[in-house]
């Protein structure tokens, strides 16, 4: 049974960074039509959370204010709405929760059935709440190269950037499961933890090698999962295969237009912008391999709710070596 109120943390205005997020007691939201609620135990924090509070998505995203940031969650069901099938009160499950509405910096949150699936006792709730926008991001870049899991694939050449972030992290473990020769580049301090993940080659972004973005063994890439920013196209032409795509997962206005005119000249070598579209088969997928021990989430950091303020500044600043994990104590 849920409580009648709930502790959450919300911002009022765009604009504002970690010092404009409160704390505040509100009702507990009801479950409609294919919805559940679930007690949320813990929840991750993606770069997209931060972005919408600067207003880089208005006038689409916050829908409306005050808004409950994050998307990514875990927790148990407390309750279904109508039309619900698949779930019970008490199932341990990990949900991507609606953009438009967030909710996931709270005791108590609102699920879409479709975007939620069920937990494993071998999978933490922190570990779950990581996967959503980072695992499905990386999923879906490395599909769009080409990769495969069951087997059947091409040994590819990928390059992955930004290697030791969110994104980055997941993306070299499912690049390993799918047979890929991996290149990869991260901040000194994380090449020996992306290595023991199954990279084949780890640069330095701030040497000299790193900066070319070459494979040390010369290889050209198939595919890019380009996971930062600052990199222009000129950098990655050369080093591409003749079909080489980069799949850019934080597409500004500049890498919609290129990608657009690699369309239209029927362009050999191709940026390719990736939007996250959401579906529960992947979710499923991925929860799967962290059951199996095949991935597996790095935390970064963990905070309680109350911390929330702290884990935002951690995300804002960038320099997070996996997820960042805020947990619901209570």
């Amino acid at each position: 049974m849920a409580a009648a109120t709930m502790r959450a943390v919300q911002y009022d205005a765009c604009g504002g960074g970690a010092a404009d997020l409160k704390l505040v007691e509100l009702p507990v939201p009801a479950a409609k039509k294919n919805e559940l609620l679930l007690k949320l135990e813990a929840a991750s924090i993606n770069p997209v959370d931060w972005k919408l509070q600067k207003g880089m998505l208005r006038p689409i995203l916050p829908r409306k204010l005050p808004f409950i940031p994050v998307t990514d969650v875990a927790g148990v069901v407390v309750d279904v709405g109508p039309g619900v099938n698949g779930f019970q009160a008490g199932d341990q499950v990990v949900a991507m929760l609606n953009s438009f509405y967030g909710g996931g910096l709270a005791e108590y949150a609102v699920a879409s059935e479709n975007l939620t699936v069920k937990r494993p006792p071998e999978v933490s709730a922190a570990e779950g709440a990581g996967l959503p926008i980072a695992a499905g991001t990386a999923l879906q870049a490395l599909r769009t190269i080409g990769a495969k899991f069951d087997g059947t694939g091409e040994p590819l050449n990928v390059l992955i950037t930004a290697a030791s972030g969110g994104v980055g992290l997941y993306a070299v473990q499912l690049a390993k499961l799918a047979g890929l020769h991996i290149t990869a580049t991260c901040g000194a301090r994380n090449v020996e933890l992306v290595k023991s993940l199954g990279a084949d080659e780890v640069l330095d972004y701030r040497t000299p090698e790193g900066a070319s973005l070459q494979s040390p063994s010369g290889k050209k890439y198939n595919g890019v999962v380009h996971c930062t920013v600052g990199i222009s196209w000129s950098m990655f032409e050369p080093v591409l295969a003749n079909t080489g795509r980069v799949i850019d997962i934080t597409p500004n206005f500049t890498a919609i237009l290129k990608s657009a005119l690699h369309k239209v000249t029927f362009a050999r070598k191709r940026l390719v912008p990736l939007l996250l579209s959401p579906n529960k088969a992947d979710l499923e997928f991925l929860v799967g391999l962290l059951k199996g021990g095949k991935m597996k989430t790095l935390i970064d950091s963990r905070f309680s709710l109350s911390e929330a303020s702290k884990a935002w500044e951690k995300s804002i600043e960038g320099h997070a070596t996996g997820k960042i994990i805020v947990e619901m104590e209570g």
